[in-house]
């Protein structure tokens, strides 16, 4: 495979730009719409001001303040409204009642536990949770929280549906019309942030919270200041404060590190990554896979099994991931391998077993040096929207596939959601978006394995496969959940419907003084606790 590699890679720097000329798909679509899609996760990463100037973060007076750079901004401090919560998360402002480890499973945070009962999930509250005006945090406060985040976030209108109700000052409970197994998980969600609606006046530019660090500062589109909660429920800040500093452009943030202007930052590029792993005295590097999937879909409905398992066995993972220069991680299924729910199986690249695939199901090498069958050449369409490096993807799964002599054309859309995604008019169908966003693996499994689901558009068909589907719904213990997910997505492996190709990594650089900037974390809604640190 070693010639192929290095085929693909002097051919992609003549054709890269003529392929994303043609296509001028705009960065983050393909992600937008419809159902099971992420509108903008891991999004805010345009408009607003320039900023990238630092101002006034340095540690005066002996404080420790952090000072980080950010990619994204945000027009409002108000957690509920589109995906705010993310950023005051980031900043250590908001909590929610569960949160989401290292190990992609969910833990209390401001709940102290919740049961389950059929269709009632009972949540108790952590006695000492309390927002940062001492007033003590309670159940009817919550319930008003997840009412108000169900009318103001149409992505979280369900909650409306649900029957919720405070017990006393520290139980709730939340009825659900249906057994609802992942409701801890689902509440992890930063835009499920609990505020003190009472005394947030001014909700949009400072909002009461339950943080570690409170708003001292707040630029729309900008710069945001933070500074110790001094009442915090949950021990002292080790910080003084932080200023996240808007550093859209990534040689701005480079720069700045480099210069001692700020102490870290994540989205850390692939050239930068070189730079500092290159450096590992003057800069700490985290590279971790998080949960935004790259994938393809085959279409059984036009291509036969014999076909479908070449494809399999040709496109190497690794050597995609090497050449996206670390900013991926091969993968195996759609989730991390360290999730318990991430354990399956894909055959090795075997480009010989291809080439007996394709002659098994009555394909012959023509004069071209490409596969046909009854004088007709196979000619795959590899249909791909020009985001998250699925243009580079593209032009390399068509190189690997001509190294076992299938021939492909490249069908570039601004918009998959409406074109190849609504009508199933493609060969390999390229896509990405997050798998994982809340600990758990039902969501993606739902969204693209089950018959008349959103990304069910390849013909994929298991009666098996629904069935496992079905039980893993309403399934409550976490181990059996894990042990069907990895059932279920095995089985789609096996039938050569999906292809699982890359994780995209969450980087994270910072200056070896600093420590908790959730760099060991997978998912980007999360920055700075009380236990982060500056020496």
């Amino acid at each position: 495979m070693k010639r192929g590699r290095k085929r693909a890679s002097a051919w992609l720097l003549a054709v890269l730009m003529t392929a994303l000329a043609a296509c001028g798909t705009k960065a983050g679509q393909g992600e937008t719409a419809g159902k099971g899609t992420d509108a903008k996760a891991g999004g805010g990463e345009t408009g607003g001001t320039s900023g990238g100037e630092r101002t006034d973060g340095e540690d005066a007076g002996g404080e420790k303040i952090l000072n980080a750079g950010v990619s994204f901004n945000i027009a409002s401090m108000d957690a509920h409204l589109d995906y705010n919560g993310w950023y005051t998360n980031v900043y250590g402002v908001t909590e929610e009642l569960f949160k989401l480890n290292g190990n992609y499973e969910v833990e209390p945070w401001l709940a102290e536990k919740a049961e389950s009962e059929g269709k009632t999930w009972t949540i108790t509250l952590k006695k000492e949770a309390a927002f940062s005006n001492g007033k003590a945090l309670t159940a009817d406060m919550v319930v008003r929280n997840l009412e108000r985040a169900a009318e103001k976030n149409e992505r979280f209108a369900w909650l409306g549906e649900y029957e919720m109700k405070a017990v006393d000052d520290g139980t709730l409970t939340i009825t659900t019309p249906e057994v609802y197994p992942t409701m801890m998980n689902d509440l992890a969600s930063p835009e499920l942030a609990i505020m003190d609606l009472d005394d947030s006046e001014d909700i949009d530019n400072n909002p009461v919270c339950t943080g570690p660090f409170v708003v001292s500062e707040f630029e729309p589109k900008g710069t945001v200041k933070v500074s110790r909660n001094e009442n915090y429920w949950n021990g002292n800040a080790k910080l003084d404060g932080a200023v996240f500093y808007y550093m859209p452009e990534d040689d701005t943030k480079q720069m700045a590190l480099q210069s001692g202007e700020i102490d870290c930052y994540d989205f850390v590029t692939a050239s930068a990554m070189e730079i500092y792993a290159a450096d590992p005295d003057d800069y700490n590097l985290t590279v971790l896979p998080a949960s935004r999937l790259q994938f393809y879909i085959l279409n059984e409905e036009r291509l036969e099994a014999g076909v479908r398992q070449a494809v399999t066995l040709t496109v190497d993972k690794e050597a995609i991931a090497s050449f996206l220069q670390g900013t991926v991680t091969a993968a195996k299924g759609p989730f991390a391998e360290s999730s318990a729910y991430g354990k399956v199986t894909v055959p090795a690249v075997d480009l010989e077993k291809a080439k007996a695939s394709l002659e098994g199901a009555g394909y012959v090498l023509n004069g071209n040096g490409f596969y046909e069958k009854d004088g007709k050449e196979l000619d795959l369409n590899i249909a791909y929207y020009a985001s998250r490096s699925l243009d580079s993807l593209a032009i390399l799964i068509q190189e690997q596939l001509k190294e076992v002599g299938i021939n492909s054309h490249l069908t570039c859309e601004e918009d998959p959601d409406a074109t190849y995604i609504a009508t199933g008019d493609f060969d390999l169908a390229l896509y990405c978006m997050i798998a994982d966003k809340a600990g758990d693996p039902y969501y993606f499994i739902d969204s693209t394995l089950r018959d008349g689901a959103y990304f069910d558009v390849g013909g994929f068909d298991d009666p098996e496969c629904e069935k496992l589907i079905d039980q893993l719904k309403y399934e409550i213990e976490p181990q059996k959940r894990a042990e069907l997910a990895n059932q279920i997505v095995q089985r789609a492996i096996d039938d050569h419907a999906f292809g699982y190709v890359g994780l995209f990594n969450k980087v994270t650089v910072t200056l070896p003084s600093v420590t908790g900037f959730a760099e060991h974390l997978p998912y980007d809604f999360y920055g700075i606790d009380a236990d982060s640190d500056k020496q």
